[in-house]
């Protein structure tokens, strides 16, 4: 890995888990992490490409996903699967939002089991993330209590809800109109899922640099 510093470089990431390329970005990202270890610090934060509940026409929706065969060309390690099951498509991109938060704020070693795990439900189950007898037993899977996870969704879903809903708000204000969007160390953004090795040489640049100072 090279150079070392005091201080790791803050990635923080806004991601819908209704988004393909998000899920590429979160596969790379895991790279990254794995390639720097303790030198960066991930932050995940709320976009909603999807705010308001609407359930989708299903035809258009399954068309839709057919479109998800080209995003697995672009990254194997991403299981991507047109959708293929009789279950309902997602109605919007807050459940799943909420859901992670409440996981990572209250078990964080489950966040990133979480995290991936919401992906890959929708991606490759075909899961209707936004129903929330889904969202406990993906939350039961990653090893989180599920009927601890139901009385968490009842006590604090409004509470989690603004959370997520003033990050999206927040990154708007930013300037932020696509997902996913990575903020390098507070001052690089970076639209768009990245080739691995982009990010590691960025990365590796800031590293460097900062070591010099």
């Amino acid at each position: 890995m090279g150079v070392l510093v005091e201080e790791p470089i803050d990635l923080v990431i806004w991601s819908d888990f209704l988004c393909p390329w998000c899920y590429v970005g979160t596969v790379r990202l895991q790279d990254v992490k794995e390639y720097f270890e303790d030198q960066v610090n991930i932050t995940w934060k709320s976009f909603l490409l999807k705010p308001e509940t609407k359930t989708p026409d299903r035809e258009k929706f399954i068309q839709y996903t057919q479109g998800w065969k080209r995003m697995a060309d672009l990254e194997p390690k991403a299981s991507f699967s047109p959708w293929a099951s009789l279950n309902a498509p997602p109605t919007g991109s807050l459940p799943a939002q909420v859901a992670y938060k409440i996981v990572a704020s209250e078990s964080p070693e489950y966040s990133e089991l979480m995290h991936m795990r919401l992906l890959e439900a929708y991606f490759s189950e075909n899961l209707d993330i936004s129903d929330w007898t889904v969202l406990s037993r993906l939350a039961c899977s990653v090893g989180f209590d599920e009927s601890t996870f139901l009385s968490l969704v009842e006590a604090r879903r409004l509470e989690v809800s603004e959370t997520v809903i003033g990050e999206h708000n927040e990154a708007i204000g930013q300037g932020v109109t696509s997902v996913p969007t990575v903020i390098i160390d507070k001052v690089l953004p970076v639209p768009g899922a990245q080739e691995t090795e982009t990010y590691i040489n960025w990365i590796g640049r800031l590293i460097e640099r900062k070591s010099q100072t």
